[in-house]
């Protein structure tokens, strides 16, 4: 197996690692109601996705 000639110090370690970090998600407005949403997935408002009823909601009464 290949094993290190030298120790890499953490100053090093932690310049490689600066793209590690977690990315914010993408929000879009729901076409039908508004309300803000990720990209490409079903709004949990309404339930439509690209202008189609996706999934039926339930009405509270």
């Amino acid at each position: 197996m290949a094993h290190p000639k030298s120790k890499i110090s953490k100053q090093r370690r932690n310049k490689r690692r600066t793209h590690y970090k977690a990315v914010a998600p993408t929000l879009a407005t729901c076409s039908n109601c508004g309300s803000a949403i990720e990209f490409h997935r079903v709004c949990p408002e309404c339930g439509y996705y690209r202008g189609k009823l996706a999934i039926e909601k339930a009405v509270n009464a």
